[in-house]
């Protein structure tokens, strides 16, 4: 680890981080121009790669999924890879195909839930749009850019008391009628096209490109309020997309400071919390297809695997004061007390006690106070990364992650010392100590 990285500055980096990146493509993007700065060279899925020799790499596919790796100079089969996983995806809304919609002169997009969303934090909040644009240009070819939008441009406003009296005992979000935002007011008559928008939008973002017509799109909207350290005594970070982009970024730093003589590896995928079953999902060929083309004998593949560990790192939930009882007493994690080795007897996780011990003595070894999760017994628990990457692979595997709040809000809270607690371990993790 940098030794002259302090907390205050790795929590700047990480608030940074957050507002840079409002879609998993603007993640990806984030970390290949970080990667690129300490010297980690691209590769491309359709070019022979032949034998790589020593040295620092990264692929990504759809441009919202990434592997990077360290190679060293030895024989992998012998040494195995260390690996972190995370994912670069969050719930939010999605901009429909056809979302243009107008009533009482209120122009409004039609939107679709993306993963476990809690919608009611969506309302009333100062909205934006990034993603990414398909496009025709002049030659007639088609091109892909990012765009991101950053002023706040549309809004969903909530229904007044007045109207509904009973709202503060229950209300129910119908996500087709409640959650298209306001975008502008208008005339019946008007005539808007959102892809036209899209276009006037590339052509600020990139003057010189000679789009001619968007063709189609992977819009999504967020949350303006950038992340911040919050609380009397900044104990708190507040930001969206906290589940899973804190991991993102732990891995990633922890990686840029690595034992170039060990295998390190990062993968961050994309569609985790829709189930991962997508070619740049956790459910999909990338991890498999860059490990197979790093050590393709079969016989050596399979040492390789069996000297490797995985540590899928994604978020934990944080026992709540105004909630106690929805945790296991003796199971809810605090804030600002380390990370969260997660356990499920019915391998919602893929933790086992090899896996766990392995994490536990890292943590010792730099004094990191380290908790455990266990869902309630009598409460359904959720999953990660984790099972589908020991299943697929057969490699062992732990599932870990930071204590937060408000998991899959439009905002969310972790503690401002955990996820510095967990880039020590996990820089520990990537050493060759």
């Amino acid at each position: 680890m940098n030794p002259d990285l302090m907390l205050d500055d790795f929590n700047l980096g990480l608030c940074q981080f957050l507002d840079a990146s409002p879609t998993p493509f603007h993640a990806v993007e984030m970390m290949k121009a970080k990667l690129i700065q300490h010297n980690y060279k691209p590769l491309d899925e359709r070019d022979s790669w032949g034998t790589l020799s020593a040295g620092r790499y990264f692929v990504t596919r759809n441009d919202s999924s990434i592997v990077a790796f360290n190679l060293p100079n030895q024989d992998l089969a012998e040494i195995g890879f260390r690996m972190v996983g995370a994912h670069t995806d969050s719930p939010c809304l999605q901009v429909k195909p056809q979302p243009e919609t107008c009533s009482h002169s209120l122009w409004q997009l039609g939107v679709e839930v993306y993963g476990g969303a809690l919608l009611n934090p969506w309302f009333d909040r100062d909205l934006s749009m990034a993603g990414r644009v398909s496009y025709v240009d002049s030659d007639d070819q088609i091109q892909h850019t990012l765009i991101n939008f950053k002023k706040p441009l549309a809004v969903i406003p909530s229904l007044a008391i007045h109207l509904d009296r009973d709202v503060n005992q229950s209300r129910s979000v119908n996500p087709q009628l409640h959650l298209p935002p306001i975008i502008f007011q208008g005339i019946d008559d008007q005539k808007f096209n959102f892809r036209e928008l899209l276009r006037d939008q590339v052509l600020i973002d990139y003057p010189d490109c000679n789009i001619t017509k968007v063709l189609d799109y992977e819009i999504s909207l967020y949350d303006t309020q950038p992340a911040a350290l919050t609380g009397l005594n900044k104990d708190f970070i507040s930001s969206a997309r906290l589940d899973n982009l804190l991991s993102c970024y732990v891995g990633l730093n922890a990686l840029i400071h690595d034992d170039e003589h060990v295998a390190n590896l990062l993968i961050c995928t994309d569609h985790e919390e829709v189930g991962s079953m997508s070619t740049s999902g956790a459910q999909g060929s990338l991890l498999e297809s860059v490990l197979m083309r790093l050590c393709s004998d079969i016989e050596q593949h399979h040492r390789m695997i069996q000297r490797s560990i995985m540590i899928s790192a994604d978020n934990a939930h944080a026992i709540h004061p105004n909630f106690a009882d929805k945790h296991d007493a003796e199971h809810g994690p605090k804030l600002n007390h380390g990370p969260v080795i997660k356990t499920n007897a019915n391998q919602r996780y893929a933790t086992n006690s090899e896996t766990s011990a392995f994490f536990r003595q890292l943590c010792q070894q730099l004094d990191v106070p380290v908790q455990d999760f266990v869902v309630r017994t009598d409460m359904a628990c959720g999953s990660t990364i984790g099972p589908l990457t020991a299943s697929a692979l057969g490699v062992r595997t732990l599932d870990i992650g930071v204590p937060t709040f408000a998991m899959h809000s439009i905002r969310e809270l972790a503690g401002s010392q955990d996820a510095y607690l967990l880039n020590k371990v996990l820089t520990r993790f990537y050493s060759n100590s």
